[in-house]
C-alpha cells in the first residue's frame, strides 16, 4: 500500500516531459489547491529524472516515488502561483517548428533539427541504393512513423498493449520523368500512398480500431497529405 496520499492522479503511460506529459500533469493539477498532492503514473525511466527537475523549476515539491504494477507513481504537491494552463496551452498552440537544410557533398544536403542532423539526397532518388534517403523516402517516413508512435502514444494513455507494430507504405509519382527533365507532360507530385499498419496486441479489436481511429484524427501529417493525395491504408491485426 502506498505510503504517499493523493488528492488527484494522472496517467502519462510512456510519454515522456518532452513530448506532452507536462501538459497532462499541468491539465490535473489546475483543479488543485495550492498543497494537494498529484500522483503521476509513467512507465517512460526518463520521468525519473525530467520531473523532479521540472518541480524545481515550476516551484512544485517532488515528494517521492513507488513502483506499481507496471509503471512508476511519482507524487507531486502543487506550489503557490505558477504559470497558468492556459498560458502553456497557448504557447504549445504557437510553436513552430524549425529546420535549417545546407548543402553538402554530391547531390546531397544537410538538415538541422533541433539537436540532430541528417543528410538528404536527390528528391525523386529511385535506385536500389542511394548515397542518402530521398525527400520522398522522407516523406513517407515521415507519415509511417507519425502513424507509428501516434498509435504507441494514444494506446499508452489507455493502457493498451503493443507486442509489434509495422507500418509499410508504398508512394507514386504522377511521372518521375517530369522531375528529372526526361519529358514534359505529367507532374512530379506524389499522387498515392497505399500501405497497412500491421499490429499485434492482446487487447479487443474494437480497441484497437477505435485508438487506429483516433491516431488518424489526429496525426498532424495524415491530416495534412489527405486532402491532397490518395491515401489508402489498411490496418490489420496480426
Amino acid at each position: 500500500m502506498s505510503q504517499l496520499i493523493a488528492d488527484s492522479m494522472c496517467d502519462g503511460g510512456d510519454l515522456d516531459c518532452g513530448s506532452g506529459l507536462l501538459l497532462i500533469i499541468k491539465k490535473s493539477m489546475d483543479p488543485l489547491a495550492a498543497g494537494q498532492v498529484l500522483e503521476v503514473r509513467s512507465r517512460e525511466r526518463t520521468v525519473a529524472e525530467d520531473l523532479p527537475a521540472w518541480c524545481r523549476m515550476a516551484k512544485h515539491e517532488f515528494l517521492g516515488s513507488e513502483l506499481g504494477e507496471n509503471w512508476t507513481s511519482y507524487f507531486v504537491q502543487k506550489g503557490g502561483k505558477t504559470v497558468s494552463l492556459e498560458d502553456d496551452l497557448q504557447a504549445a498552440k504557437g510553436y513552430q517548428w524549425v529546420v535549417r537544410t545546407s548543402n553538402s557533398d554530391g547531390l546531397t544536403a544537410k538538415v538541422h533539427s533541433r539537436n540532430h542532423s541528417f543528410l538528404v539526397g536527390q528528391p525523386a532518388e529511385f535506385s536500389a541504393k542511394v548515397e542518402a534517403p530521398s525527400a520522398v523516402d522522407y516523406l513517407l517516413a515521415s507519415l509511417s512513423s507519425s502513424l507509428v508512435v501516434g498509435f504507441k502514444s494514444h494506446s499508452s494513455r489507455r493502457n493498451i498493449v503493443i507486442d509489434h507494430m509495422e507500418v509499410t507504405l508504398k508512394g507514386k509519382l504522377d511521372n518521375v520523368l517530369y522531375h528529372m527533365e526526361l519529358e514534359d507532360t505529367g507532374s512530379p507530385k506524389v499522387t498515392e500512398v497505399i500501405g497497412t499498419l500491421y499490429i499485434s496486441s492482446p487487447n479487443d479489436e474494437q480497441e484497437l480500431l477505435d485508438v487506429w481511429k483516433i491516431t488518424l484524427d489526429r496525426s498532424p501529417i495524415y491530416q495534412t497529405l489527405k486532402d491532397s493525395i490518395q491515401i489508402q491504408l489498411n490496418f490489420s491485426i496480426v
